[in-house]
């Protein structure tokens, strides 16, 4: 099974979990680059503003074709309820129809529907799993035990 690890990350957290499922799937990774800056305070404001007003955002081009692999797995932390901008952005430049994806999520609290909200953004895939991973930079061993778990699911079902 071919496998691409696709992430966005802001603060680090979600860079880690796509880079333990990396470890664990032997997959390539392709990190999402949004070229809006989102440091500090004022990024993490405008980060906010754009996820709640599900805005895209400009991304650097990718150089791995989602069509050349087996299973898809996209990783964004969560902004107001929705997925990243960059995310976002992503799904919009790249038909994922037909293709097995699982998407993989990070934030600090409730997750209040972001699954189903991104879940809409990708209507032709073969939808196989998600997780959501609150924090997931407090208990690193917790962590690295749920993405190994889940990653075990997802081997079975492509």
């Amino acid at each position: 099974m071919k496998s691409l690890v696709v992430y966005y990350s802001r603060s680090g957290n979600t860079k880690f979990v796509a880079e333990e499922i990396v470890a664990e799937l032997g997959a390539d990774i392709e990190e999402i680059v949004d070229l809006k800056s989102r440091g500090g305070k004022l990024g993490w404001l405008s980060a906010s503003r754009d996820g709640s007003g599900n805005r895209p955002t400009s991304i650097a081009e990718t150089k791995r074709n989602p069509k050349d692999y087996d299973l898809i797995l996209v990783g964004t932390p969560v902004w107001a309820w929705s997925p990243s901008s960059a995310a976002r952005t992503y799904f919009a430049k790249n038909d994922l129809s037909g293709k097995n994806v699982a998407l993989f999520f990070t934030l600090d609290n409730n997750p209040r529907g972001v699954v189903e909200k991104t879940k809409k953004l990708i209507p032709n895939s073969n939808l196989i799993g998600d997780i959501v991973l609150i924090k997931p930079q407090i208990d690193k061993e917790k962590t690295k035990k749920e993405i190994y778990d889940w990653c075990i699911g997802l081997r079975s079902k492509v």
